[in-house]
């Protein structure tokens, strides 16, 4: 049975994905490469572009020549990039149920007291929207 290709961004892919999102212009393998050095991460010229074409073919960046090099840009934003992650999980690691997946982030103590309120306030805003959606 072939391998199901994933379109969820890997934690390398989702690191260079934030470094074309943060940018205001398109990018070259060698910025790219130089971003991910000042973060801590050193990759090889090869190993960039390896996954610079991972994500071409992933659908997440578009490259164009220019000179003898390439430039690329984001083809996907950040929020819907964001979504698609989070349904991924959901779907994979809890079976499409939300609410283990809140108790299970929760639970974690990763969350801060500011961000419970914070939550509190989208629940209520999206209770109020699909109040309105069933009118």
């Amino acid at each position: 049975m072939p391998r199901h290709r994933a379109t969820v961004l890997t934690e390398v892919e989702l690191e260079f994905m934030q470094i074309i999102w943060s940018a205001d212009e398109d990018l070259t393998p060698d910025q790219i490469r130089k971003s991910l050095w000042d973060k801590g991460r050193a990759l090889t010229d090869g190993s960039v572009r390896k996954m610079l074409s991972i994500l071409v073919t992933k659908g997440y960046l578009t490259r164009r020549k220019w000179g003898k090099t390439y430039l690329y840009r984001s083809r996907v934003d950040e929020k819907p990039a964001r979504k698609n992650m989070v349904l991924d999980l959901l779907d994979r690691a809890f079976g499409g149920a939300a609410a283990p997946m809140v108790a299970a982030l929760l639970d974690s103590g990763g969350i801060r007291k500011g961000d419970i309120e914070g939550i509190k306030e989208l629940i209520a805003e999206r209770e109020k929207e699909m109040g309105d959606e069933s009118e």
